[in-house]
């Protein structure tokens, strides 16, 4: 036998390499973890072959190279061999050096020149540079499958990767990293090197035993045992005592003893391995394999589609070059396949526009969501022969890129916006989008989304700049835009006001501790103050209670309810502010509760909406305590010039220095934040300009009430209609630079005849197409010459939601004419979430019908909210927020953590969503691919309001893409090279009746995916395909089918011919019917498959093929369904028979007891299929009573027409089999005796909790069931004897 002599240091890369060959080699040497004999050269790792004679290998490139070689790990040919030559070089003499050079003054191998090790901790990066660049394309270093160049490379890489290569660099390393994770996941990997914990910081350590390596070193000789004793003679010092040599003796023999012990523990494992692997029956699991697509395909072109298709799907190489070759092909546009968008077409129009994501943003489930149902309806319409358009876009996303932006402003130059200006800022903000806003769109191609890329549309490109700009002067001429100081949502760290659905609503259950940017300490919340304030020209006092005790600074009133009787003596009257001399009047409101607290509330009405109002009605003083920064302004000292919420504790010791605190107490509440900055939003007073929504909501509820606007699904309704009844005018300005800057001036007339106007004094604002515009007519209205007018622009931008309001119509170059806006406008459906049908839908139905006269679509289909797999709301701070590109291309859990390092999450907060994700992804995200993934998205969107997705369900349909793949490999070679498809598919009456069957379930696919599409029912769809492919073309067709292909006589081949026409029609209607959902698959199958020679040019696609539709495809039979499915029901009786009686491979006559001569002449028709599915010797239909059968069957009931009897009789030990069922019944009753006695304790139903004694039922019902099933069979096998 083969030695091999390694080190068993953990970190000694030479000999792991020695050692993961060997786990490749066919002939495993003997390991021994100690040096060579005297007669072999001094080196680890060394090779001593048995052969006698032999020349010992030394060295880790000699030694692998033999053990790989003989596990066929060196390459498949000459050329390969040389690569795999090339790479052992580069290991040993580029990649060796400089990672030894880092790291080993890390591991205090040799001492640390500081010069040295950064010098060559930057060599060591310009290599894996190099190396990462050869990587991007390939999975492997040398062909498609892990050679000896991989395993040489990764182990000189492990120790940079394990002590010296931080995260930051690893990010700058993609292919190698990935390379290296795969590389080191490989089982033979693991079983050496164990599980690796990658470098975190470059700090010196002390290396860590590695237990996988001591595993893989499986005998060590007794010298190397006896080195680890302590010597009995000591090197230097005085002669031991008697009994310390005693002592030492004893230490011995217990090291010895502990050896021998390791041993055997070790012996004996190996046995039980060995055991378990002769007991396994079924092969291990085969990890998910990647292929790459090698073939050259310039950008664009055609894929190859001539050399053979992969042995199993691989993700990466289906979804490799089709992309650039549909959209260069232009089969998304729709001018595809006809001279003009113009020229009627009788199937109709398909317009539909994305909802364009922010510029700033990176893919979500959200987008996956909405791409998938938006992409799979544009598929569908697009392969109807409709002129189908969905047009993309983006948008500028005011806060979000402005806040992008001035972070990176800060972070690479130290300056602010204000330090550069305004025009500087936005060229700035321009250049970055030119660099980076279009990664969304990259990420969208990924999807496979088939959008028309040559239409795509920015909201602050010039053309739709200009629609803004014309769309808010209309408005503003008409009225409908004025000017009005109120309550607005302000964020003082953004320093602008932001819309509601910018505002989180922080639910908190009492007193709550909360981050506020600005603050050093956190911040009180979630408690209710109640303070007094005292009765003018009395000693009485009225109390109030607030959660912002510092708005009693702008407190102007305290309001009690008109039928409180507690009050009513106070009319009139007046309390005294306890901090400076204003007196606030005591007014009586409806809107007060007078069953909470004590029934008065203090008035705020600069800081409150609802007190707001109530200044309002009563003609209150508005008091604004707050500057755009969040300091107090109109205040006493020493209050003056505090930022808010350190105001918040002086306020509140201030009311107690003088007596007229009361009490504090937890108070349920929400908390508006700032998703943009966290800061905790402010109603502020501002002057702004509004939209005055109450004609266009009325105009847009009753178009749904009419039902010209139609929203799907119809639960949304009552939301729609509570909205826009009861809608509220719209803030539109924002205090931003980036954005549409709004295009109203401020007039000031150099005349002392005209008196100066106020801000709020929309007389004193116009707006204009340009200044020289408004000029004009600022002097027309104030019957001045132009000269006399001076304009001050506003210098505020408009919220990004009116620009996206007028999306549908902006796109196409409104108001100016144009074909597309004539052919594409009004669109046919909006598809977007439930979540934004007030802020966007709502919005554009308002602005299409105010500007356009038009409803902007016909239809409205809201999809669902995206939860994880236990129902909850996505969330960083979970650790559940899954990037829908980790789900295609996978990702480890490590990846995962990484990602939560990069956000914005505190400490705690991270550990949390750690252990979120460590407790849902164990093992990372495997790689699903996209089609995968937009199947999985399809099937979860029910109808409903919440999506649980469970990222293991996107796997198995993954593993439904491999079903398809091979059923359609399988296919293919049973069709044969020369097969040639009929022209046409059609029924030519030779089918046979497993023909007729599938062509049938065929037909009834067609129709539920028609119907689905036209419903909008995307589960209803994805169930009927995967039934359709699944569970009775692969599981049922073509396994009753083969028989029919191994026939050899005239007849056989001629219902084999009929056999193969049935199933490439399967084939190939069945990838049409999943081609919009699962578009790469079925593109690459279908690719492979012969076509139909029609008159009619052939489509160069599968993503232009017509849909199949139930017209053409009407081979519906309810009668054959039903046969069908009394077949099935036998086959899977006699299957349950042969499960019960563990016949596994031996076949069985069947005798099928039939009721009447109808049903046994069913059983002859099927017979073949019946006798083929259930794996049976032969099928005897018998009618009459049981004396028809012959005895030693095993019997089960199918229907109530049908009885299963299976021979048993000379094919089983009865003996056995009944000796072995007794000792399961003992068994059985025994473990129920034990459960039942634990159920019976009487604090059993106390003390143990709910969930625990659901399972301890459950378990004792399933054990119930088993034991009857246990006895039945012992019975049955006692008559047979």
């Amino acid at each position: 036998m083969d030695s091999l002599y390694v080190s068993s240091h953990p970190d000694d890369f030479r000999s792991l390499q020695a050692l993961i060959a060997a786990e490749f080699s066919t002939s495993r040497p003997r390991t021994l973890a100690e040096e060579p004999p005297a007669g072999v050269a001094r080196c680890r790792p060394a090779l001593v072959l048995g052969a006698a004679g032999a020349t010992p290998l030394c060295g880790a490139g000699a030694v692998s190279w033999y053990l790989a070689s003989l596990g066929g790990r060196t390459g498949s040919d000459a050329q390969q061999e040389s690569e795999v030559w090339q790479w052992l070089s580069f290991a040993e003499n580029e990649l060796t050096p400089v990672a030894c050079a880092v790291v080993f003054p890390l591991l205090g191998v040799m001492g640390v020149d500081k010069k040295l090790q950064q010098s060559s901790r930057a060599e060591l990066l310009r290599v894996l540079k190099v190396l990462d660049q050869i990587l991007e394309p390939r999975t492997f270093l040398v062909g498609e499958s892990l050679s000896l160049a991989d395993v040489a490379v990764a182990m000189a890489a492990l120790l940079p990767f394990k002590y010296a290569l931080e995260p930051s660099d690893r990010k700058t390393l993609v292919n190698v990293s990935r390379w290296f994770d795969t590389c080191v996941n490989q089982p033979e990997f693991l079983k050496v090197l164990g599980k690796i914990s990658l470098c975190e910081k470059m700090v010196p350590v002390t290396p860590k035993s590695n237990s996988a390596v001591n595993t893989a070193i499986t005998t060590t000789t007794a010298a190397a045992a006896n080195s680890t004793a302590p010597s009995s003679t000591p090197v230097s010092g005085p002669p031991k005592t008697e009994a310390q040599l005693k002592k030492e003796a004893k230490k011995r023999e217990k090291m010895e003893k502990f050896q021998q012990k390791k041993e055997m523990e070790e012996k004996k494992k190996q046995m039980q391995s060995q055991t378990e692997v002769k007991k396994k029956a079924k092969p291990e699991k085969k990890e998910l394999g990647v292929i790459m697509y090698n073939v050259p395909t310039p950008a664009g072109e055609k894929k190859d589609v001539l050399s053979p298709l992969p042995d199993s799907y691989s993700p990466q190489y289906v979804e490799a070059a089709w992309y650039s070759w549909w959209e260069k092909q232009g089969f998304f546009k729709p001018e595809y396949g006809r001279k003009s968008i113009s020229e009627t077409n009788p199937r109709g129009i398909f317009m539909m526009c994305i909802p364009p994501p922010n510029v700033t943003g990176s893919l979500h489930l959200g987008h996956a969501l909405t791409n998938a149902i938006q992409d799979c309806l544009t598929r569908w319409h697009r392969m109807r022969g409709e002129t189908t358009l969905w047009n993309p876009g983006c948008d500028h996303a005011g806060i979000a890129t402005q806040v992008v932006v001035e972070k990176k402003l800060m972070r690479e130059r130290g300056m602010t916006r204000h330090d550069l200006g305004r025009e500087k800022f936005i060229e700035e903000v321009w250049k970055w989008k030119n660099e980076k806003g279009d990664r969304i769109y990259h990420q969208l191609k990924k999807l496979g989304s088939s959008l028309d890329w040559d239409r795509a549309c920015f909201t602050m490109d010039s053309k739709l700049s200009y629609a803004v700009q014309e769309a808010f002067i209309r408005m503003h001429e008409e009225g409908v835009i004025y000017r009005s100081k109120r309550l607005v949502n302000w964020s003082c760290t953004l320093n602008s006001a932001i819309s509601d659905i910018e505002v989180d609503k922080k639910e908190l259950t009492g007193r709550t501790l909360l981050p506020v940017p600005g603050y050093k300490e956190k911040v009180e919340f979630g408690v209710l103050v109640s303070f007094s304030y005292k009765i003018e020209g009395s000693d009485e006092e009225v109390v109030v209670a607030t959660t912002r005790i510092e708005t009693m600074l702008g407190d102007t009133a305290v309001a009690v309810h008109p039928k409180d009787s507690r009050y009513q003596h106070l009319k009139g009257k007046m309390v005294i502010h306890p901090f400076c001399d204003r007196k606030l009047p005591i007014v009586f409101d409806d809107f007060v509760d007078m069953s909470f607290g004590t029934g008065a509330v203090k008035i705020t009405p600069a800081h409150d909406h609802n007190d707001y109002e109530v200044g309002e009605r009563h003609k209150l003083p508005f008091i604004n305590i707050l500057d755009e920064n969040g300091f107090l302004i109109n205040v006493p000292p020493p209050f003056l010039g505090m930022k808010r919420f350190d105001a918040r504790k002086a306020v509140l010791q201030a009311l107690k220095d003088r007596g007229q605190f009361k009490e504090v107490k937890d108070n349920p509440m929400v908390v508006p934040v700032c998703s943009r900055s966290k800061d905790i939003v402010e109603p502020l007073l501002k002057p702004q300009w509004y939209v005055n929504c109450a004609d266009m909501g009325k105009q847009a509820a009753d178009a749904v009430r009419s039902g010209e606007l139609k929203i799907i699904p119809d639960h949304h309704l009552k939301t729609w209609f509570n909205w826009m009844d009861n809608i509220r005018d719209w803030c539109i300005s924002r205090q931003l630079w980036w954005g549409h800057r709004i295009p109203a001036y401020f007039i000031t007339v150099n005349d002392p005849s005209v008196k100066p106007g106020e801000d709020v004094d929309g007389h004193y604002w116009v707006s204009g197409r340009s200044e020289e515009e408004a000029r004009a007519k600022a002097a027309k209205r104030f019957n001045v010459t132009a000269e006399k007018i001076s304009l001050r622009q506003d210098e505020d931008v408009l919220d990004t939601w009116f620009s996206s309001g007028i999306f549908p119509f902006s796109i196409f170059g409104w108001p100016n004419e144009s074909e597309d806006l004539n052919v594409f406008y009004p669109g046919t459906l909006l598809e977007t979430g439930h979540d934004i049908l007030f802020f966007w839908v709502a919005r554009m139905v308002m602005m299409g019908l105010k500007l356009t006269g038009k409803l902007p679509f016909k239809e409205v289909y809201l999809h669902a909210v995206v939860r994880d797999a236990h129902g909850r709301k996505m969330s960083k701070s979970l650790g559940n927020v899954i990037d829908p590109l980790d789900v295609i291309t996978g990702i480890s859990l490590e990846g995962l953590h990484a990602q939560l390092k990069d956000s914005n999450l505190d400490p705690v907060e991270i550990e949390k969503a750690k252990q979120g994700q460590k407790s849902d992804y164990p093992s990372g995200i495997p790689e699903c691919g996209t089609d995968a993934l937009r199947f999985a998205l399809c099937a979860y969107t029910s109808q409903g309001r919440d999506i649980n997705l469970d990222v293991n369900r996107i796997l198995g349909y993954r593993h439904f893409c491999n079903k398809l793949w091979n059923a359609v490999k399988f296919a293919m070679r049973t069709l044969g090279e020369g097969f040639v498809p009929l022209e046409k598919a059609q029924l030519c009456g030779s089918e046979s009746v497993s023909d007729r069957w599938i062509l049938s379930r065929l037909c009834a696919a067609v129709v539920l995916c028609g119907n689905g599409f036209q419903a909008y029912d995307f589960p209803g769809i994805t169930t009927a395909i995967y039934n359709f492919w699944l569970y009775e073309l692969c599981d049922v067709y073509l396994e009753s089918v083969k028989p029919v292909f191994s026939s050899t006589d005239a007849e056989g081949q001629k219902q084999a011919e009929v056999c193969r026409q049935t199933l490439y029609t399967c084939l190939e209607v069945g990838l049409r019917l999943l081609s919009p959902i699962m578009p790469f698959v079925t593109e690459e199958l279908f690719q492979r498959l012969p076509r139909r020679q029609t008159q009619d040019s052939l489509p160069p696609s599968i993503s232009i093929t017509s849909y199949p539709e139930s017209s053409e495809f009407c081979w519906h039979s309810e009668e054959i369904d039903r046969e069908m499915e009394f077949v099935m029901t036998v086959v899977r009786t006699i299957r349950s028979l042969r499960a019960d009686y563990n016949l596994t491979k031996t076949r069985a006559d069947c005798y099928l007891q039939c009721i009447d001569a109808a049903t046994v002449s069913l059983v002859e028709k099927y017979s073949l299929q019946i006798q083929t599915l259930s794996y049976s010797q032969a099928v005897h239909p018998v009618s009459g009573g049981d004396s028809a059968i012959p005895e030693g069957c095993a019997v089960a009931i199918a229907s109530d027409k049908c009885s299963v009897h299976l021979m048993l009789k000379g094919l089983i030990d009865l003996e056995k089999e009944v000796a072995k069922l007794t000792t399961k019944k003992g068994e059985l009753e025994k473990q129920m005796e034990k459960l039942e006695e634990k159920m019976k304790k009487n604090d059993y139903k106390e003390k143990v909790p709910a969930r625990v004694q659901e399972l301890d039922a459950e378990k004792l019902r399933q054990s119930q069931t088993e034991l009857q099933k246990v006895k039945e069979a012992i019975e049955n096998f006692r008559r047979m004897m």
